[in-house]
Formats: structure tokens, C-alpha cells, sequence
């Protein structure tokens, strides 16, 4: 059974997730952590709980979620895993997180490319790669049907969905997106989204005002 931990990272407030089962074995999805004192309260946790991370995801390359991939590449000896299409916005990276007042140096880039339906594995346990753009190009949601959950980026919050007015973005496709790949899962799939609370996919379908199936 997958277990999971949420830490809220940056002035953006990210949600960052490690997700471990009994092996011990974790992955890290959306490195969000900008500073010393947040990748420590990253590293700490999985130290106190003896994990093994053993892979780096992320959802989407905006800004705000992949501030700590490096830190995290570098001290677990991981590759990036992503898919091709968020590399667009790797490349003005550094100066667009300075405009923030944020520091990145050095920006890692994917080495593993996702695909919708992908099966990632890790201990006993897999993810479903659910390919949603439409909030960012190659915006990916990972879904496990055995725990009933999906973490969905910045694809479906509560009440809320992914704006779409940078670049990239197109209210249209994303709302296919998740009336095509998240709103086919079952109601009591908990959603864990790139920023904000949890919520369901049944609570979203039938209440959310900006894709509610009516």
C-alpha cells in the first residue's frame, strides 16, 4: 500500500509528494523545495523513515514545481523523469525564477521521457502516467487505481483547475483532459493536486465550476 507525505514548498506553495510502501523504496514528485531549510525538512523525513527514493517525476516544468530538482538529483544520485514537451520552459528557467527573487543555478533537465499509459514501478507498488495537457504542455497526472488516488500537478484542484493563460496553456484542451483522463476514474479517487487541499474526483465532477459535468 502506497503511503504519503505532502510538503508545501516555495513562495508558490507547491505541494511536493513522496510516495514509499513497505519496501521503503519512494519517488519524489514536483521537487519544489527552493532553499536549505526546505530540502532539509526533505531530506530529514526521508531519513527518519530509512526510505530509498529511487525515482524523480515531475508533473510539469513551470517554474514553482521544479526549483529542487537538482538538490534532489544530486544527493539521491536520480535521473529526472518527465515528458518531452514540458522542456519548452526549462530553457529561460534561471532568469524567469529571478524575476521571483528566487535562485536557480543550474536547471536539470529530463533524461527519461513519460507517456500517456506508461507503468511506473517502484517496491511493490505502480503509477499510471495519464498525459493531460492544457494547463502546460506536457503536463502529466499519476494515478494508482490500487490505493485510489491520482496526483494531477496543476491540471484539477479543488474547486479550481490550471491556469491557462501562460504559455502553453488552453482552457479547451484542459478541460478535455480532465473530463478524458480524470473524470473516467472512479468518485472516491482522492485528487493530490499541485497546490491547495485534496479533494475527489466525484466532489469535482459534479461541483467544481469550471469543468463540473452538468
Amino acid at each position: 500500500m502506497i503511503q504519503i507525505k505532502k510538503f508545501v514548498f516555495n513562495p508558490f506553495q507547491v505541494n511536493t509528494y513522496i510516495l514509499f510502501d513497505e519496501t521503503k523504496e519512494c519517488v519524489i514528485i514536483d521537487a519544489a523545495c527552493s532553499d536549505e531549510e526546505e530540502e532539509a525538512r526533505l531530506s530529514n523525513f526521508i531519513d527518519e523513515m530509512g526510505l530509498k527514493p529511487v525515482l524523480l517525476l515531475c508533473t510539469h516544468a513551470h517554474i514553482d514545481h521544479v526549483l529542487g530538482n537538482t538538490f534532489v538529483a544530486k544527493h539521491y544520485n536520480l535521473k529526472l523523469s518527465a515528458h518531452e514537451d514540458g522542456k519548452m520552459y526549462l530553457a529561460d528557467a534561471p532568469a524567469y525564477a529571478a524575476s521571483f527573487g528566487l535562485t536557480l543555478n543550474e536547471v536539470l533537465q529530463p533524461t527519461h521521457f513519460l507517456h500517456d499509459n506508461d507503468l511506473i514501478q517502484f517496491g511493490n507498488s505502480s503509477l499510471k502516467v495519464l498525459f493531460a495537457p492544457g494547463h502546460a504542455n506536457g503536463s502529466l497526472c499519476f494515478y494508482s487505481k490500487a490505493d485510489s488516488f491520482v496526483v494531477s500537478g496543476d491540471v484539477l484542484f479543488y474547486q479550481s483547475i490550471g491556469r491557462t493563460d501562460l504559455p502553453g496553456g488552453d482552457y479547451d484542451v484542459l478541460k478535455n483532459s480532465i473530463w478524458g483522463k480524470l473524470f473516467v476514474l472512479p468518485d472516491d479517487t482522492i485528487v493530490y493536486p499541485g497546490h491547495g487541499p485534496e479533494t475527489t474526483v466525484g466532489s469535482e465532477k459534479v461541483s467544481n465550476p469550471f469543468v463540473a459535468i452538468g
